[in-house]
């Protein structure tokens, strides 16, 4: 054995979660015409980056800044010895720097390791994770880790995945459970499993291996792409059935089967191996047969009240996304309904925190960081949204919300942004014509996005980012030229206010990828080179203007994503196939594309358009969202027609209610 070193054990570096990486979001961006700067490379659009999960998370990394951190005397008074050979610095000054707001149990007789498969820096600046990292943390039957796929070149990670603070191999842990925001993190958890020494498929798994668990807002859409790879699902936001599991899997032996055979029954589970997918003669799914106790559907567990749980940051980890904010959950969904958005059906009905409790998780937020990040999927919806600014900035601090709708943008919240010193605000669009607004229920005018660019710029703001999507159902020449149209009108707006400068402006632009439980699920993305050809006209545009930059998101990222997003269960076959070439994951789809004899034809689910009457791969699922609602609304976009945003008082149309 080796020199044994003893090092200090703070507050915030007690066992507890897990995570991992592979595939980021590969963008351009374009240089102004005037020569100005770039904005920081990676520098994440508030809207998307703080976007909900089960509690919230950013969809890419983006800034990774240290601030200094207070410590108080107590924290380093734990030791732990840890072997010399598993000593490793950046794991080490990582645990050092962190600071844990909340106080960990004891630990108990089940080993939980909560894996992110993603890096470090993304994982801990998740809010879900963090979450779930705190509620097993401090569960006194529960002795919990934290793992992340390792940073740096592949070739150079380490033989085996262990965890974050005991430097423990993941796959001997009694449960490995995966925290899982996107669907492009996917291929990480594979690449978690290998390293961890798990095999693979579920089927493959002994007695003596792991139970492999999975939830986040990913698997709450569509699970089926992982479903050979994962033992069980937790459909649901953790804070309403972590507890249910916990208690079943400690009601008997802790090996694998026992725990899976106790769990399966908790309300929101799905155990894959009990459904089995049943395909025609031309490979369409025609039916998921279920063999187990009930009727086979997994209702989506939710929290009714969000004041119940204060969704906070739980540790402050300087090297994470977002490292220098303190962040605070304020809201789950959206009532605005936009056609395109799967957090504005999965998590109905919409529920906002009251002002008083986020009040004093501000409160609190501002004792370990000058910068609150406001987490929701549309911010100025919020009621008291500028009263909460307001109160940061009273304290000397920063708020800085994600998304804001541009008509809900009022003076008074205008104002307080500038007073909090924001130097760059969200708003999005999404489209550059009214009339695309209409077909994907955006419900915002030109005039709105004008006038709420003005009163930002005016009270201070510095810069405005604009978020756009192409390749969206009905999409023409003209609703892509809006956007340039759009674009222009937002700066001579800033420029006819006498400023002595114009605000920057950064426009991002995405392609439209269709989301299971929205009413675009049944629409195709559109075609790779007509995507291109579209972006490309954008960027040259775009990038003439004086003061404007250009963001656009690669083609090839969103096929990707469709098919995982879309996918069934033969996409797993996919995945296994991706995860063995990773560096070229691309040469190895277009290979597959077109089918043949190694797997099923990944543009099947990319580019297919479903009829409203397939079997989806997810209809297992009850988000209380009626399919016929989501049909209706899509119908409604094709004939251009809006739907008012949700009164949950008063309509129950959806069936979310």
């Amino acid at each position: 054995m080796g020199q044994r070193y003893y090092i200090p054990i703070t507050a915030a570096s007690r066992p507890g979660a897990c995570a991992g990486p592979l595939l980021g979001r590969r963008q351009t961006r374009l240089r102004p015409a005037d020569g100005g700067l770039p904005s920081r490379p990676g520098a994440l659009p508030a809207h998307r980056s703080l976007s909900v999960l089960a509690v919230g998370s950013p969809r890419r990394a983006a800034r990774q800044r240290g601030v200094g951190l207070r410590r108080t005397g107590a924290e380093s008074m734990q030791y732990r010895p840890l072997t010399m050979p598993r000593l490793d610095d950046r794991r080490l000054a990582r645990l050092a720097a962190e600071r844990r707001l909340f106080t960990p149990g004891p630990s108990g007789p089940l080993s939980v390791c909560l894996v992110y498969p993603n890096t470090y820096p993304v994982g801990m600046a998740n809010l879900g994770f963090q979450a779930v990292l705190r509620l097993l943390s401090e569960d006194a039957r529960v002795a919990c880790d934290r793992a992340f796929l390792p940073d740096g070149e592949r070739a150079a990670w380490p033989r085996t995945l262990r965890s974050f603070e005991q430097d423990r191999s993941v796959g001997d842990f009694d449960v490995v459970a995966f925290s899982i925001s996107f669907e492009s993190d996917y291929l990480n958890v594979l690449h978690c499993l290998r390293l961890a020494g798990i095999p693979l498929r579920s089927r493959e798994r002994g007695p003596r291996t792991p139970l492999v668990i999975a939830g986040g807002p990913a698997t709450f859409l569509n699970p089926e792409p992982l479903a050979e790879f994962v033992d069980l699902f937790l459909i649901g936001e953790a804070e309403e059935m972590l507890g249910e599991f916990l208690d079943r899997a400690l009601a008997g032996p802790l090996g694998r089967e026992a725990i899976l055979e106790r769990t399966e029954d908790v309300a929101g589970a799905y155990r894959p191996d009990r459904h089995a997918p049943v395909y025609d003669e031309q490979g369409d799914l025609v039916a998921l047969s279920y063999h187990g106790a009930g009727d086979g559907h997994v209702r989506r567990r939710f929290v009714a009240d969000l004041d119940r749980f204060a969704t906070n940051s739980e540790v402050l980890a300087p090297e994470a996304v977002f490292g220098d904010m303190y962040l605070v959950e304020t809201s789950r969904g959206c009532e605005w309904g936009c056609r395109f958005c799967a957090a504005g059906f999965m998590y109905r009905p919409v529920r906002y925190r009251s002002l008083g409790t986020l009040r004093a998780s501000v409160a609190r937020g501002l004792q370990e960081r000058r910068t609150i990040g406001l987490v929701g999927a549309e911010m100025a919806s919020l009621p008291g949204v500028a009263a909460l600014c307001q109160q940061v900035a009273e304290a000397g601090g920063r708020a800085s919300p994600s998304s804001l709708k541009a008509d809900m943008i009022t003076p008074a919240l205008a104002a307080a942004l500038g007073r909090n010193g924001n130097r760059s605000v969200t708003v999005a669009p999404e489209a550059g014509s009214e009339r695309m607004r209409r077909v994907v229920n955006k419900n915002l005018t030109e005039s709105e996005i004008l006038r709420a660019a003005e009163w930002l710029v005016g009270s201070g703001v510095e810069s405005l980012k604009l978020y756009f999507m192409v390749g969206l159902p009905t999409e023409t020449a003209a609703d892509v030229a809006g956007i340039v149209d759009l674009t222009a009108k937002v700066r001579a707006r800033l420029a006819a206010g006498g400023r002595p400068r114009v605000g920057r402006i950064l426009v991002s632009i995405n392609p439209f990828v269709p989301k299971p439980w929205t009413p675009f699920q049944w629409e195709p993305m559109e075609a790779i080179p007509s995507l291109r050809a579209k972006l490309a006209a954008l960027g040259r545009a775009l990038a003439a203007m004086p003061g404007v930059e250009v963001e656009v998101e690669s083609p090839r990222e969103a096929y990707l994503q469709t098919l995982l997003s879309r996918g069934d269960r033969r996409t797993a076959a996919i995945l296994e196939r991706l995860a063995a070439e990773p560096d070229a994951w691309w040469p190895t789809l277009r290979r597959l594309r077109g089918g043949g004899s190694e797997t099923v034809d990944p543009d099947r689910f990319v580019h297919r358009s479903y009829p409203l009457d397939a079997v989806l791969p997810w209809d297992f699922i009850d988000h209380s969202v009626d399919k016929r609602y989501l049909a209706a609304e899509r119908r409604k976009a094709l004939a251009e027609i809006e739907t008012p945003p949700c009164d949950t008082a008063t309509c129950h149309t959806c069936g979310a209610c």
